[in-house]
């Protein structure tokens, strides 16, 4: 099983956010989740854009879970190392 770590996405039409989940690569963007590790809000000031828990992120990554690029990004963007 390919295990990702990638965003999921909540909100209305003009005012979306997201949710930064661990889940199986073969799975919908929308579907079941393993874990979620943070929240990624791109319409707040951004100090407030992201956030999530670096230790379950850790654990994750430890256990083989491959980042998205765009979770890649957004953790690169708060200093945290891969």
């Amino acid at each position: 099983m390919s295990v990702k770590i990638r965003l999921k996405r909540f909100g209305s039409k003009a005012r979306p956010y997201y949710r930064i989940v661990v889940l199986d690569s073969r799975k919908p963007r929308d579907g079941k989740t393993l874990d979620e590790v943070g929240v990624y809000h791109p319409i707040e000031a951004e100090e407030n854009q992201i956030s999530f828990d670096s230790d379950k992120v850790r654990k994750w990554l430890d256990q083989g879970a491959q980042p998205s690029a765009t979770v890649h990004a957004l953790l690169n963007k708060k200093q945290f190392t891969l």
